[in-house]
């Protein structure tokens, strides 16, 4: 990845979670605790976890959870965040090129809004579910390549503004192909979440199950 936007990103997040008010809120994804709530607690790896929000929901439901951002703003919220609510999350700050976790790990991975440089982001998928158990779970909500236009009509709703960054149904199908797709689908979906993703945009939702023998 090119350093020079690494850290550029980087700086980007540590601005947005500086404040005092939470980004994104505290509460969590709908889509990602729906889907939790109908799983065994057991190891779960939050990649792009920011704030925590998620994270520490999901502590709090029984998961043993490992987060990471680029962002130290982000972790510092994060944990202040499951102080709060007496729950821990083991919170690593870098990104998934440089950071290394043990094979077949984890028995869940929430990608919620992990929106990699686009010429990495399929290498990256492949690199995080190395780390995932067969059996594993994949909980996935991200903005679709159809929600450009809507961000560029409200960009209160958020999302990045490039196109490459952004997902398909199709992309999801390739990186995952040999998984088992309980929901891949687009959606369009009235979001609420904080100050940055307020208004209707348009996502791409997957819960899969990695192959026990690929």
């Amino acid at each position: 990845m090119d350093n020079t936007w690494n850290e550029a990103y980087k700086q980007m997040w540590d601005d947005r979670y500086k404040t005092e008010e939470y980004a994104y809120g505290k509460e969590p994804n709908n889509f990602f605790a729906t889907c939790l709530q109908k799983l065994k607690p057991g190891t779960l790896l939050m990649p792009a976890d920011g704030e925590g929000r998620n994270g520490v929901f999901a502590a709090k439901s029984g998961w043993e959870v490992t987060s990471f951002d680029l962002s130290s703003a982000g972790k510092t919220k994060a944990l202040e965040l499951a102080a709060s609510q007496k729950v821990k999350l083991n919170y690593l700050v870098g990104d998934v090129h440089a950071l290394e976790f043990m094979p077949e790990c984890f028995n869940a991975i929430g990608l919620i809004y992990a929106h990699f440089a686009g010429e990495k982001k399929s290498l990256f998928h492949q690199k995080l579910a190395q780390s995932l158990k067969p059996g594993g779970y994949i909980l996935f909500e991200a903005f679709s390549k159809n929600h450009l236009s809507l961000v560029l009509q409200n960009p209160k709703v958020g999302g990045p503004k490039d196109i490459n960054q952004l997902f398909s149904t199709e992309e999801l199908a390739a990186d995952f192909k040999d998984y088992k797709f309980l929901i891949l689908e687009e959606a369009i979906i009235d979001l609420n979440e904080g100050k940055y993703h307020i208004g209707k945009g348009s996502v791409v939702r997957m819960l899969a199950t990695k192959p026990f023998n690929p």
